[in-house]
């Protein structure tokens, strides 16, 4: 994995982690939160749609649109447990 490669999977995970903010809570949650969470919104999302029998498509809006479903279920996640 060369820089190139290692910016634009932190930029897919910071973008991911600031939609899936946006549509969970209303705002995001600061640069590093907003990656975290996209990066293992990604893992979880590719997870998700792969059980599933999904593709949300390739290229870049796929892998982005892949991490956010995924954030967005993390959140989720995260929020009910804080509710407990």
């Amino acid at each position: 994995m060369n820089y190139t490669h290692l910016f634009i999977f932190l930029a897919i995970g910071a973008v991911a982690g600031w939609l899936a903010g946006q549509i969970v809570k209303g705002h995001g949650y600061g640069l590093l939160s907003n990656i975290v969470i996209g990066i293992a919104g990604s893992v979880i999302g590719g997870q998700l749609l792969g059980f599933f029998g999904i593709a949300a498509g390739s290229g870049l809006a796929g892998s982005i649109t892949t991490a956010t479903l995924g954030a967005i279920a993390l959140l989720f996640l995260i929020g009910l447990i804080k509710r407990v």
